[in-house]
């Protein structure tokens, strides 16, 4: 077998959001069903709040915060949608 370069997964993890993961991605549900994804950057929900779960629909910032905690929001300000 010839030698193949090792390929580094980048997650990054944000207390308040989900996990944006450097794709493409291939996330095996509960039920063992596999869901592709190919876009560069993929934010997967860790809340299950989501609609469009495995994928981040932004419902974690629906459910509200105390009024001294700062809201916190994603640095590029874009939102991830599946493909």
């Amino acid at each position: 077998m010839p030698y193949e370069r090792e390929r580094i997964c980048r997650i990054r993890a944000d207390r308040d959001g989900p996990l944006l993961v450097e794709g493409p991605v291939e996330v095996i549900g509960p039920d063992g069903e596999a869901v592709v994804s190919r876009r560069f950057v993929v934010a997967i929900c860790t809340c299950r709040r989501s609609r469009t779960y495995p994928w981040c629909d932004t419902s974690h910032r629906r459910r509200g915060k105390a009024a001294d905690e700062p809201r916190t929001e994603p640095p590029t300000g874009r939102r991830e949608t599946p493909e």
